[in-house]
């Protein structure tokens, strides 16, 4: 098959989303890591055995000597696509969002990976000082236990509005179980990252609200995710990444 033949939905640096029909193919490069491809596949499976609204997994097949992923193909425009369209309804966009996630931490998986030992994981990894790193495990470990449903990657180009205004959730490939707070404060990290800053004021005030969180507890892990967020080894972040993690040093 030439992947020619597709209409191409999205290009990251280690993969191409393609459109074939009524189904979406997501073609990894041939030296992406076989384990991580399954795994995604298998946080998917697990994912819309909850019941939550995401994309039906279709099956895992090499196409052209690469690893690929097919689903469902859903209709319809992002939630970042939508509040670029329409800023003047952000605040109704962002009031949704929230609800979104708040449906998200509803459910629970519990053979999904714990998003603990994800982050003590990405911690060791990083090229933080010993004495900075043991500050963050420190942290980490003093944050109480969840089992909730956590995103890891829950912005709003990850939400798709279909015409008749339902929502699915795409891409689960960073989903783990534990503490919704480390989630809601790696969604602003995000949104800061982008340069929204404003948005991610008003998204961390609705969240708090609509969560009863205090917004202290949210920002305790602002570090830890900063830290996590690090290891992708993104020069152009790391600046702004270091400024958060050092909070640590001086709260």
């Amino acid at each position: 098959m030439s992947n020619l033949n597709y209409e191409i939905l999205a290009q990251r640096s280690n993969k191409v989303i393609y459109k074939d029909g009524d189904t979406v193919l997501k073609v990894f490069d041939s030296d992406f890591s076989k384990s991580e491809i399954l795994n995604e596949a298998l946080n998917q499976a697990r994912i819309e055995e909850t019941g939550l609204n995401v994309p039906k997994l279709l099956e895992v097949s090499i196409i052209d000597g690469k690893w690929a992923i097919r689903t469902e193909y859903v209709p319809g425009k992002t939630l970042a696509r939508l509040m670029a369209e329409n800023p003047d309804k952000l605040d109704e966009y962002l009031d949704r969002f929230v609800d979104i996630q708040k449906e998200i931490f509803s459910k629970e998986a519990p053979l999904l990976n714990k998003i603990k030992d994800k982050f003590n994981r990405k911690i060791s990894q990083s090229r933080f000082d010993a004495t900075t790193r043991y500050e963050l495990h420190t942290r980490l470990d003093s944050m109480k236990d969840h089992k909730k449903i956590c995103h890891g990657d829950f912005t709003p180009s990850n939400i798709i509005i279909t015409p008749g205004g339902d929502y699915y959730i795409l891409d689960w490939s960073h989903v783990t179980q534990g503490n919704a707070a480390a989630d809601a404060a790696r969604t602003y990290m995000l949104f800061c990252l982008k340069g929204m800053n404003e948005i991610a004021e008003k998204y961390l005030d609705l969240f708090c609200k609509k969560t009863d969180t205090a917004k202290q507890y949210v920002q305790r892990w602002m570090p830890i995710v900063a830290c996590t967020q690090s290891v992708k080894g993104k020069e152009e972040e790391q600046e702004f990444l270091e400024r958060w993690v050092n909070v640590v040093e001086y709260e």
